[in-house]
């Protein structure tokens, strides 16, 4: 069965103006939507009733019912979470809600897609690396720079690169089986593809986390397929940095199993290091 929600956010983009009003009132209340009538959705749209009719034909159903019933069945068999969109009239309870839902929607929309052998291999090609290398962009330099924290505490050579000069420079000195892990929400940055080249001509291996179908996914030794639509022309991309944090943490667990007992013990000693720089927690 088609996911009705999914199809909807993946070709809104080619609906007339007036469909994708109803389209961005379906995303963001789907529950009411199926216990309305064809006139209350125009109205709560402002659009006409034979627009909500042209919108659910855009959407291959038969007609409003069929619409409302196979909305049904994806409500019913899944937890779905609208995608973030925000109008001017948006209050603040109203849009801080939207985006705790897109955030969790394109969390469950990451999990169920990552493959499982994919996961598993890139483990394997962190734990076995001399070398990581965590690149980025943007909010990508954000997760990159993140990366790099994590990674360091499980006893790795590692660094996190967000310049392009650096990137190169750090990309001609990896050596085979060297891993570099290139992250994008776009998988279309060029600077970043240069550098991945650079990576693989020396015989590095590169994971990426980026959409499916990008040419960086393409590019990569090992893609990590992160399909978390959003508006990267007006807002700074949201879910997608989150998705792409979750699964820095899900890599590193990976590599902090593989390495066994003593680097439970590494990390033992790091954190009573640590227990100087805090205050202590006030008695109860």
């Amino acid at each position: 069965m088609i996911n009705i929600l999914e199809h909807l956010r993946n070709t809104m983009d080619t609906f007339r103006r007036s469909e994708q009003k109803v389209g961005n009132y379906v995303l963001k209340n789907p529950n009411e939507v199926i216990h309305m009538r064809i006139v209350d959705l125009a109205t709560e749209a402002h659009v006409s009733e034979p627009t909500v009719v042209r919108f659910c034909r855009a959407l291959g159903c038969d007609g409003f019912q069929d619409f409302k019933l196979r909305l049904a069945q994806v409500l019913a068999t899944d937890i779905s979470f609208a995608q973030f969109s925000m109008n001017d009239g948006d209050t603040v309870a109203e849009f801080s809600r939207s985006i705790f839902d897109s955030t969790i929607g394109g969390l469950l929309q990451v999990r169920d897609k990552l493959e499982t052998p994919k996961l598993q291999e890139a483990i394997h090609l962190l734990t076995n690396a001399n070398r990581v290398e965590f690149y980025g962009f943007g909010a990508s330099g954000a997760v990159a720079v993140d990366a790099q924290h994590k990674f360091f505490r499980l006893q790795m050579s590692t660094a996190a690169y967000s310049d392009p000069h650096m990137q190169n420079m750090s990309a001609v000195t990896l050596k085979p089986g060297d891993v570099v892990v290139a992250i994008s929400q776009t998988g279309r940055t060029k600077s970043l593809m240069q550098s991945v080249q650079l990576a693989k001509e020396v015989g590095a291996n590169v994971i990426g986390l980026c959409p499916s179908g990008s040419p960086l996914a393409d590019m990569v030794t090992l893609p990590l397929f992160m399909d978390v639509p959003e508006d990267t022309e007006i807002y700074t991309p949201m879910s997608s940095r989150i998705a792409h944090l979750v699964v820095i943490d899900v890599l590193a667990v990976g590599v902090a199993k593989m390495r066994g007992p003593k680097l439970i013990e590494h990390l033992q000693v790091v954190k009573r290091s640590l227990q100087g720089l805090r205050l202590p927690d006030r008695l109860r």
